[in-house]
């Protein structure tokens, strides 16, 4: 499965309206986070792109990651459900939906107006640097997956 561009303005268009079908009470098909803790799940890989939250991952565990992870995070193929996710990712207190979704829609702005350019080459602490497609697979994919998870 090939997933559109991150930095398009038609994807950033739909996933917006994706966005806006959720509300607090919206039940996920599967999973244990509620709908609010899962925006806030999304919010983490924005922030640690950002530089706003610190991910210190020693040496060993870092080669691990980029050898054995990467691909399946920043590849083409889709996530499993109830797949295992790094602890800084668990969400598991209450979160305040609607300052979640303003936090997630001024993410999803400033990854499509810093573009691919920026991106390109640009490391993560996890994978080492990524191209721009990776790191537009590893937004999109994630917010694809978990709006599926949500239904929308």
């Amino acid at each position: 499965m090939s997933y559109p561009s991150i930095f398009e303005a038609d994807t950033l268009v739909q996933n917006k309206a994706r966005l806006d079908l959720l509300s607090k009470e919206k039940q996920p098909l599967w999973g244990k986070m509620n709908v609010a803790q899962m925006i806030a799940h999304l919010n983490v890989s924005y922030d640690v792109s950002q530089g706003k939250t610190k991910v210190n991952i020693n040496p060993v565990m870092r080669f691990f990651l980029k050898t054995f992870v990467k691909k399946a995070v920043v590849g083409d193929r889709p996530y499993a459900k109830n797949g295992r996710t790094a602890p800084y990712f668990l969400m598991v207190d209450e979160k305040d939906f609607e300052n979640e979704k303003k936090r997630l829609l001024a993410n999803m702005q400033w990854v499509f107006e810093k573009g691919e350019t920026y991106f390109e080459g640009r490391p993560t602490g996890s994978f080492g640097k990524l191209t721009s497609k990776e790191w537009s697979n590893l937004f999109q994919k994630h917010l694809d997956h978990h709006f599926k998870q949500f239904g929308v």
